[in-house]
Formats: C-alpha cells, sequence, structure tokens
C-alpha cells in the first residue's frame, strides 16, 4: 500500500499495541485481533495465509470513528490489542498453538477476533475460546468428512459441541449437497438460508442465533466466513458465488452480532489476499467487518 496521508486531526484504525507488550500485560482488554493464517489443508488453491497481514493494512485506510451523534471514537471507547500471527497453526500442533493463545486473551478479558487463513481457523478458535455455541454467516454448511476448511463445522460437534445451539445463516442454494443438508438436519442444526436472511432485519435475525447458540454455558463463537458474500464484493473468495450478500447486509449482520453479550470470539476467513482485485476489495471488507465487531461491541 503506498503511504497514506498523514492528519493528526484525522486517526486511522489499526494502530493498536501488541499484546505482548509488558507495559500492557496487566491492562484489561476488550478487543484483540489475533492471526491465524491456516491455509494448507484448504480445498481449493489458496493463499489465504497472506490475509492477515493484508487486513492490517487495510484497516489503516479507515478511522476507528462511528458519527453518532454523538461521535463515538471506538479506541477510546474500547481497548484494543493485537496478538499478532500464530506461526503455522495448521496441523494437531498448530492448533493448539492456536487454542493457547485464544485461551489466554480470553482469560484477560478479551474477545477475540481472529484473521484467517481459511475456515480451517474456526475450530481451534473456537475450542480455545470455550464456546458453547456456534453462528457461522457462510454460503455453506462446513459438515464435510475429512479435515479441511470444509469441515469445521462437522469436527467442532465431534468434539463435542451441541449441534442443536449451531445457527447457519446464509446458507445457498447450489453450494451444499443432499447429504450435507440431511446432516444438518440429522444433528439439529439451525439452518437460515440465504434468502430467509436477506428478508429479515438484521438485529432480529441476530438475537435469534444468539439466542439458540447461546442457551447454556459458554459463550458464542461466531465465524464469518465472507464467501457468504456476493462474487463482485469478495472475489478474493474461493467460494463465493454470484447473488450472495451485499457487503452492506454482511457488515450490518457482523455489527448486530458484535453487540451481543454472549459473543466470545470470531473469525473472518476464507479470503485469498493475493487473489483480491487491484483495489482490494475483498480485503477492505474484512477489514471494515473488524471494525464492525468493535462498534457492536462498544455500543451494546
Amino acid at each position: 500500500m503506498s503511504a497514506l496521508f498523514h492528519d493528526p486531526l484525522w486517526p486511522r484504525a489499526g494502530d493498536w499495541p501488541s499484546a505482548h507488550d509488558p507495559a500492557e500485560a496487566s491492562e484489561p482488554v476488550d478487543v484483540a485481533l489475533l492471526g491465524v493464517p491456516t491455509w494448507r489443508t484448504s480445498l481449493s488453491a489458496t493463499g489465504a495465509h497472506a490475509t492477515p497481514a493484508a487486513v492490517r493494512e487495510a484497516l489503516r485506510r479507515y478511522s476507528p470513528t462511528l458519527i453518532g451523534p454523538p461521535a463515538v471514537d471506538l479506541d477510546a471507547a474500547l481497548a484494543i490489542v493485537d496478538a499478532g500471527d500464530v506461526t503455522e497453526p495448521d496441523g494437531d500442533e498448530g492448533e493448539a498453538r492456536v487454542r493457547r493463545a485464544v485461551s489466554d486473551l480470553v482469560t484477560r478479558g478479551a474477545l477475540v477476533v481472529a484473521l484467517g487463513g481459511d475456515n480451517a481457523a474456526t475450530v481451534p478458535v473456537a475450542r480455545g475460546a470455550a464456546a458453547g455455541g456456534l453462528v457461522t454467516l457462510d454460503a455453506h454448511l462446513d459438515l464435510r468428512d475429512g479435515r479441511s476448511n470444509g469441515s469445521p463445522v462437522r469436527r467442532l460437534v465431534e468434539d463435542g459441541l451441541d449441534p442443536r445451539r449451531i445457527v447457519q445463516i446464509g446458507i445457498a442454494d447450489f453450494a451444499n449437497s443432499p447429504a450435507y443438508l440431511a446432516r444438518a438436519a440429522k444433528l439439529g442444526i439451525t439452518v437460515i438460508t440465504l434468502d430467509d436472511a436477506r428478508r429479515r432485519p438484521a438485529a432480529d435475525l441476530m438475537a435469534e442465533a444468539f439466542s439458540i447458540a447461546g442457551d447454556g454455558a459458554g459463550g458464542v463463537h461466531l465465524d464469518i466466513d465472507v464467501d457468504v458474500c456476493d462474487r463482485a464484493v469478495a472475489p478474493a473468495c474461493p467460494a463465493s458465488v454470484p447473488g450472495g450478500l451485499s457487503a452492506h447486509e454482511l457488515r450490518t449482520l457482523v455489527r448486530a452480532a458484535g453487540s451481543s453479550d454472549a459473543l466470545v470470539s470470531a473469525d473472518i476467513v476464507e479470503i485469498d489476499a493475493t487473489a483480491d482485485t487491484d483495489d482490494g476489495r475483498t480485503v477492505r471488507l474484512a477489514a471494515l467487518c473488524v471494525l464492525e465487531l468493535l462498534a457492536g461491541r462498544a455500543t451494546r
């Protein structure tokens, strides 16, 4: 990214202190960013491991300011830290590193926002946060057999997550199979199709989703799979299709989710920054999803 114009009266998002700074270690944390650059088990070729750095860079294009009135400076309203990236997060050892990093941040009181990486990141992040419920924004059910970015929901269920506390929003035609739809129904997962999702107000939809996913011990993990969006706004998502959610629809849903007291962790995944358009529209949307989570947290 070319050098950005400096204006002391126009702060930029993303210049957050390190979570590992000794001066910050004893301070309370509201939100922590964590890079989880999973990619090795992706079903399609991807450069998703390059995405956390690209999202951090894109954040600096935006201001951490809500218009209001009154205006809200997210940097003043929230204690935000950046915990860096987990090295080589794929595989058993990599997932263990992710779980430890997330658990440590949650212990400090933080909402953990994981920057993927592909959807394989969802498993260790949700487990590290000890989430008891799951809400996904995704065109796909992610109930595939095996171990890949197409299997995180199935893996979490096999690890003990109650499928009756899973809500999947945005499930799309022509992006799933009868076998996996039958699997979701048998497990008791709540499936809200793309068409149903866009007919309902975001706040009402998210309130229902978190009521179901938050019904029991443990908080809720939010999986933001950006391929739920229309390919015109998310061309760097390998599996995005024409006709998905608009950027506005996704941002509205994410802000509504961010306002839930039950939310303990979130991931933003399935973006290959190396395949984005010249204007970086997919990565910029991911950066705005980070800010929408912060906005929801600050204004709840």
